[in-house]
């Protein structure tokens, strides 16, 4: 087989005005990829092709089994008994590989759509006061939160885009979020992201443990950004890591045995909170041998972390006391009993007695809290945000030709509910599911059903929702 058949060739006039055939500039080898010459398969599909005499390619599962095969049988294959022959394995010939173009072995790569680069720019990011005013159509209440928050991610991206060359240059300012459970940690952090349009990983503190142990390494938080990022480098190293349990690595107390998912944690932690080349690999959550590896740097991601910190109210309190139970105007010690916002009088050596060593909330300079959820506050949290519960069982039932109406009597009685089961604005959506379920049932059965109004007996148990008729 000629050259000719793989490359177009026109005729060119020599100076003995005799005619020659001149090939044409062979293509890019960006462009092509390799086929293995034994089991066709190309690049993509194989990895990696290992270059032969004779300008030829072969996989490496095709090299192993013939080193295999030599290994265990020797040369020459052909004239050995049958019996110490290796099943299903061929040794390659090349002469039945002479004619081959290099070039006949290659399949052109498929291109990828090009998508206009734009640089990083800080004039796309909205100022603090209109962050804030985006997460009240979201989040009711914690005002304070939202600001704070506001504040730090507009800051954390100004320095993202400033430069150094005047010697100035602005240190990461990452957040660490305490608040009870249910007051909507998590929700903030996945719609500030949303509105921000950058890439979020959320990953919980759970599953980390020390290097060398079953569990995910502290650089998977970092994988799972790459990989929300597409598996864009540079658009992974301005995202936003959320890192939510973070209380479940405090320093373990009274503990003999290695604390692998504790303190050793947030001592792996330091370096990717204050920025450094990180080695993550693409598409896999753990490191081996067959999965590529690619350096990320985490000097320009912002890390937030979240906890509830269940029992860190009795060490607000035990510090409270001390600080008041001492001479004529002592404070009773059931003074902060039923105080419900306790969190909100955290310091950072409260959050440190806890169990969290000092190097690690050094790098996490902004502390704050969140209220817990009061009954109005839940009350609103069912009908005012853009997603609320309430304006979702509308829209389900509004496919049905029926519109859904509350009673505000009947949000507070759900809201009540709620509070009693002390697990914040979760427990509105299991209430909501329980009171639902019969007329979700029964609403499809008669098409001239065209208003459910839900009233304060019918959260209670003593009536029924008001149902009102088409006209």
């Amino acid at each position: 087989m000629s050259k000719q058949d793989f490359y177009e060739v026109e005729p060119t006039e020599n100076q003995d005005g005799e005619f020659q055939e001149d090939n044409k500039q062979e293509p890019e080898k960006d462009e092509y990829e390799q086929v293995c010459c034994v089991c066709r398969r190309p690049e993509r599909v194989a990895g990696k092709m290992i270059r032969i005499p004779g300008n030829l390619s072969i996989c490496s599962d095709c090299m192993q089994k013939t080193f295999d095969a030599v290994n265990h049988t020797g040369f020459p294959v052909d004239n050995l008994p049958e019996m110490n022959r290796m099943p299903n394995i061929s040794m390659i010939n090349l002469a039945d590989l002479q004619g081959y173009s290099p070039y006949q072995q290659k399949i052109k790569k498929k291109k990828k759509e090009e998508q206009p680069e734009r640089a990083f720019d800080i004039r796309e990011i909205p100022a603090p006061h209109k962050i804030k005013a985006s997460l009240d159509e979201y989040i009711v209440g914690q005002e304070h939160a939202k600001k704070v928050m506001s504040v730090g991610v507009y800051n954390h991206y100004k320095r993202v885009a400033s430069d150094d060359t005047d010697g100035v240059e602005i240190e990461k300012s990452n957040m660490l979020m305490i608040g009870p459970t249910g007051s909507g940690k998590t929700y903030m952090v996945k719609t500030l992201a949303k509105l921000l349009d950058v890439p979020l990983a959320i990953t919980d503190a759970t599953s980390l443990t020390e290097a060398g142990y079953i569990g995910d390494d502290i650089e998977s938080v970092v994988s799972k950004l790459l990989a929300a990022a597409d598996n864009d480098v540079e658009k992974a190293e301005h995202g936003i890591i959320f890192i939510d349990e973070i209380d479940k690595i405090a320093k373990k107390r009274n503990t003999n045995h290695r604390d692998v998912s504790g303190e050793s944690v947030q001592q792996g932690m330091l370096k990717l909170l204050e920025g450094a080349e990180v080695e993550v690999p693409v598409g896999a959550s753990s490191k081996n041998a067959m999965v590529p590896m690619v350096t990320v740097n985490t000097r320009n991601i912002l890390f937030i972390c979240g906890g509830a910190f269940p029992d860190l109210e009795e060490i607000i309190k035990e510090r409270l006391n001390k600080e008041a139970s001492i001479g004529f105007r002592a404070d009773l010690k059931d003074k902060y009993d039923k105080e419900e916002n306790l969190l909100t009088k955290v310091l950072v050596e409260d959050v440190r007695k806890y169990g969290m060593i000092p190097e690690f909330l050094g790098r996490m300079p902004i502390l704050f809290s969140l209220e817990a959820l009061t009954e109005d506050m839940l009350a609103r949290v069912l009908a005012e945000p853009k997603n609320a519960i309430v304006r979702q069982y509308q829209k389900l039932l509004a496919m049905d030709e029926v519109k859904l109406e509350f009673e505000e009597a009947a949000l507070h009685a759900i809201a009540g509910k709620a509070k009693e089961k002390k697990v914040g604005a979760r427990a509105l959506r299991a209430i909501l599911e329980e009171l639902m379920l019969d007329i979700m049932y029964e609403i499809p059965k008669d098409d001239n059903i065209g208003i459910v109004t839900i009233t304060k007996e019918y959260i209670e148990g003593s009536g029924g929702p008001l149902i009102t008729m088409r006209a």
